[in-house]
């Protein structure tokens, strides 16, 4: 689809003659740093070139109309500027009438109504924030239109507070960060909890990302995360019998080695193993890319996947089936799950000669031991949530 496909869908829906502005905010992936971050750590995301395009005009009116090209079925969603309280049958338009209130409670202008079409190719229930996506390019449209001075990083809090006040999902920030502040061909080891961030080049020359979806449902992913955290918060205050540390994150490998002893329970010592260890790869990994060292930066990718089986143990047969096929592949760097696990995507780092054959062979393992295929999507890293001045083509929702 390109973007004139889009202008006429805009055209035709709201049944007017106007050119619509367009902006575009990337998906996600989290390249490494798994279940680090309410352990006082580092993440390491990037965005990504699937997201959310959002199409808008503002009118002369308060009317609010909203529509989405992914669920047209829902047809055109209405309401007034000063009625922008959550309703349950405003179903997905609930995320850009959130960001809409936030940005008016915070006493920026926004004088009039829209019409806005949305479009999203992030692939559907694959875990890569397509929620933060439509937050974060409703933010840089609304600023735009109305002309507001809004810090990126005020958009990005503004964006996790709708996600937890309005919609009611207790997320953390590493969603509308690395969809706020992405940068083209660089991830970014970010601290969740002080928001320092560096970013780090990822120079992919002849390789792709490859984002490899399960396509199974996270059914576990909710209660299990709980735990997690739990048995986390145990071993730190065993820890902190002796040590003054404020976090697992504030550990080396070396300093968990020596006081791991004082874990009393064998389960939580190793999943504090794993939040230590996998804080310490993301580091190693921001030095090895600033080296432009792809190939250790792999490893490190298939030793997170590793200790997010072995020591956290929330990856599953279908993860670990589709990573460990990954890896057996001609050209591939490193695989590993990635986000909260119990289904949901891994990705692998392909060369771009090969990811044809490796899509086939991967899938057919897969599809011989889980039963079902996977969906494979060749993602590069992209820039963060902007104004789009000049799209040739979209590509296909899927």
């Amino acid at each position: 689809m390109n973007i004139n496909k889009l202008f006429t869908e805009f055209q035709s829906i709201f049944q007017t003659s106007h050119q619509p502005v367009t902006f575009f905010a990337p998906g996600r992936i989290n390249l490494i740093g798994e279940h680090t971050d309410y352990n006082g750590g580092n993440v390491f995301p990037a965005a990504i070139s699937f997201g959310t395009y959002a199409l808008a005009r503002k009118r002369h009116d308060q009317l609010l109309r909203f529509y989405s090209l992914n669920f047209s079925e829902k047809g055109i969603i209405e309401c007034e500027l000063n009625e922008l309280e959550y309703d349950s049958n405003h179903d997905w338009a609930n995320y850009p009438k959130g960001m809409i209130q936030a940005l008016k409670q915070q006493g920026h202008s926004v004088s009039s109504g829209m019409d806005i079409l949305y479009y999203g190719n992030i692939p559907n229930g694959a875990g890569l924030s397509s929620s933060a996506s439509i937050e974060m390019v409703t933010g840089v449209m609304l600023e735009e239109l109305f002309d507001l001075d809004i810090e990126r990083l005020a958009m990005i809090q503004l964006g996790q507070q709708v996600e937890n006040n309005y919609i009611g999902v207790n997320s953390g920030i590493m969603d509308q960060f690395a969809i706020g502040m992405g940068k083209k061909n660089h991830a970014m080891l970010l601290d969740c909890q002080t928001l320092d961030f560096q970013y780090a080049p990822v120079e992919l020359e002849d390789h792709i990302i490859m984002i490899m979806n399960t396509n199974k449902q996270r059914t576990l992913a909710g209660s299990k995360y709980n735990e997690r955290r739990e048995q986390c918060e145990a071993a730190l205050g065993d820890l902190q019998s002796e040590l003054a540390i404020n976090s697992l994150g504030d550990l080396t490998n070396e300093q968990f080695e020596k006081y791991q002893h004082l874990i009393k329970d064998e389960v939580n010592c190793k999943r504090a193993r794993h939040a230590v260890t996998e804080n310490q790869r993301t580091l190693k990994a921001l030095d090895e890319l600033h080296a432009g060292n792809l190939t250790e930066f792999g490893r490190l990718m298939d030793a997170s996947h590793q200790s997010l089986k072995e020591d956290y143990e929330v990856t599953g047969m279908e993860l670990d089936t589709l990573v460990a096929a990954a890896r057996e592949q001609e050209g591939v760097l490193g695989a590993r799950m990635t986000g909260a696990g119990f289904g949901g995507c891994a990705i692998a780092i392909v060369e771009k000669a090969h990811q044809e054959a490796f899509r086939d062979q991967v899938n057919a393992i897969y599809r011989g031991k889980i039963g079902y295929d996977a969906t494979f999507y060749p993602a590069s890293i992209s820039d963060g949530a902007k104004k789009v001045d000049d799209v040739e083509s979209v590509p296909a929702a899927e």
